[in-house]
């Protein structure tokens, strides 16, 4: 393997040269949701805010879905890990599911973007959503540590992906919804022992 390959996105391994330029569509998206949000983004206006032609921005997202949930993917892994055996399991978990939850919530167009891209049947997206789960289920059970059970699992994230789905529907406010992923999950986690 070529030493020039430093990241595997959705659709292909890429080079330096390669990343960059998701990297620059990442950010113009988020930059473009900014000012025109989730109606009014289009692959086009990215890929001209990124410098890329829009035949290349193409060559890398499928859709504008793709992308956002491609920024959603990035924001996640960005996100600092929780350490393992540190404080309370209640409290690794709390903090995990705050963290995820609170992710966009200084964003509220990227919030609603990721909503409805999250939710789409573009293959890409599909493909994202299911690495995004099994990060929030390895995240989750690192929390969990050795108190990890296959159904408080299942509970936190359906609490998660709901409180989410919630959230960016507008029912409530994602600082908002965070305290009650914390109510919630010491509920699961209480009931569970």
């Amino acid at each position: 393997m070529s030493s020039d390959v430093v990241v595997e996105p959705t659709r292909r391994r890429l080079s330096k040269r390669q990343a960059d330029t998701v990297r620059r569509l990442t950010e113009a998206a988020v930059e473009e949701l900014r000012d025109v949000g989730y109606t009014g983004l289009t692959m086009r206006n990215v890929a001209t805010r990124s410098g890329v032609a829009a035949a290349t921005a193409y060559t890398y997202f499928s859709s504008k879905n793709h992308l956002i949930t491609e920024v959603f993917w990035r924001q996640l892994r960005e996100l600092p890990e929780v350490p393992a055996g540190h404080g309370d399991v209640t409290e690794r978990v709390v903090r995990v599911l705050r963290d995820i939850a609170l992710l966009v919530a200084g964003e509220p167009e990227l919030a609603a973007a990721c909503t409805a891209a999250l939710l789409g049947d573009d293959p890409d997206v599909a493909h994202l959503r299911e690495r995004i789960g099994a990060e929030w289920h390895r995240r989750l059970d690192a929390a969990l540590g050795d108190a990890s059970d296959q159904d408080v699992l299942n509970a936190l994230e359906i609490a998660l992906g709901g409180a989410l789905i919630h959230a960016g529907l507008g029912y409530c406010s994602y600082e908002r919804m965070a305290d009650l992923l914390e109510s919630s999950s010491r509920l699961i986690l209480n009931g569970s022992q």
